[in-house]
Formats: structure tokens, C-alpha cells, sequence
């Protein structure tokens, strides 16, 4: 069946960094726009990053623009989000997609507190 799996992620300082990883398994990965999404308490669930298929073209919400980096390995069905410069209006639960019409893939999500 359809898996993603996100880990790596936690409590950080401000101005520190954490990489997110995302497994994905049960479909072909490669063929897929993988998107990074987070949702903080009360508010929606917000798009962070997207990347396409072969990885060539990102795109990142103003919010995390020069701080955060997605990218993926086809060969390894992953996607990451390394993300620097944490704030802690960073925190919020961070959710990894695929995409590919009609398909919609979530994850279970993994929380990113960004605290002193």
C-alpha cells in the first residue's frame, strides 16, 4: 500500500537547523511532485515547498525562502527539507505529498518545535 513517511522531526533553538526526511514507498515515486506542507495550531495547513519529478524546478512559500532547501533522490523514493535559520514561527507539524492527478498522497506528519 501507500506509505510516506516523515521523520527527523523536534525540538530546535532559534537559528538552529533540522533535516526533515520523508520515505515514500507503494507507488512511483519518481513520476511524482513531492510537496512539503506544516500546519500550526489554529491556523491551515500552509504549502512550504514543492519540487518536480526530476528535482529541477523548486518553489518555496516567502516565509522560509532562503532558509529552507527540498530536494529528493529517486533512487532512494525520499524527500527532504533542510531547514536553517529556524524561527519559531516555524513550528507547526510538517507534512510530506505526493502529487500526481488524480492521485493525492499524505503523510502522518512530524512535529518541528522551534523554542528556547
Amino acid at each position: 500500500q501507500v506509505q510516506l513517511v516523515e521523520s527527523g522531526g523536534g525540538l530546535v533553538q532559534p537559528g538552529g537547523s533540522l533535516r526533515l526526511s520523508c520515505a515514500a514507498s507503494g507507488f512511483t515515486f519518481s513520476t511524482y511532485v513531492m510537496n512539503w506542507y506544516r500546519q500550526a495550531p489554529g491556523k491551515e495547513r500552509e504549502l512550504v515547498a514543492t519540487i518536480n519529478m526530476p528535482g529541477a524546478v523548486t518553489i518555496y512559500a516567502d516565509s522560509v525562502k532562503g532558509r529552507f532547501t527540498i530536494s529528493r533522490d529517486n533512487a532512494k523514493n525520499t524527500v527532504y527539507l533542510q531547514m536553517n535559520s529556524l524561527k519559531p514561527e516555524d513550528t507547526a507539524v510538517y507534512y510530506c505529498n505526493g502529487r500526481r492527478w488524480p492521485y493525492d498522497y499524505w503523510g502522518q506528519g512530524t512535529q518541528v518545535t522551534v523554542s528556547s
